[in-house]
């Protein structure tokens, strides 16, 4: 009997985090004016924000490194904000295993708007549409990348804009 307590008890331990991982990862899809304001904010915080999608090999490749900046700058002014331009319809297939499978613990959303024409210029007018592609700002301090960034890439930019 006390065995099967202590295996119970073990399954559990291994069980929830998997779960609350999954239902920490459903993932808002959302139009270009919910995400403008995430891309304006006036405050002491440095945004980092990432468009990438589960297709784009380089952008796979370098998200390890945002989620390792959510959790190094978890307790100061910076925000991770992952964007995927997935289809969505691939949703729930795609983007979520990824998420679950790659622990991605930083905030997720999926931007549903087809005319990438009518925002891209918005984000920053040097951006063609390649993927990956990441903005880091502060106030009226800006650093668009349109190429994979490393971890030191984004702690140097995040350093310089906090000393400014």
């Amino acid at each position: 009997m006390h065995c099967k307590l202590v295996i119970t008890v073990c399954l559990l331990f291994i069980l929830v985090p998997v779960n609350l991982l999954q239902a920490q990862n459903s993932v808002p899809v959302v139009g270009f004016s919910d995400l403008e304001k995430s891309l304006n904010s006036n405050s002491d915080t440095v945004y980092v924000i990432n468009f990438w999608a589960t297709w784009c090999a380089p952008c796979r490749k370098e998200l390890p490194e945002f989620e390792r900046i959510h959790k190094s700058f978890s307790h100061e002014k910076v925000k991770v904000l992952l964007v995927s331009l997935d289809f969505p319809n691939q949703a729930e297939k795609s983007l979520k295993n990824f998420l679950v499978s790659n622990a991605i613990t930083a905030q997720v959303i999926l931007l549903n708007e087809p005319d990438a024409n009518s925002w891209i210029d918005k984000v920053d007018p040097s951006w063609s549409g390649a993927l990956p592609a990441t903005l880091i700002y502060r106030k009226n301090e800006r650093k668009f990348f349109e190429k994979e960034l490393t971890y030191q890439d984004i702690t140097n930019s995040i350093s310089t804009l906090n000393n400014l």
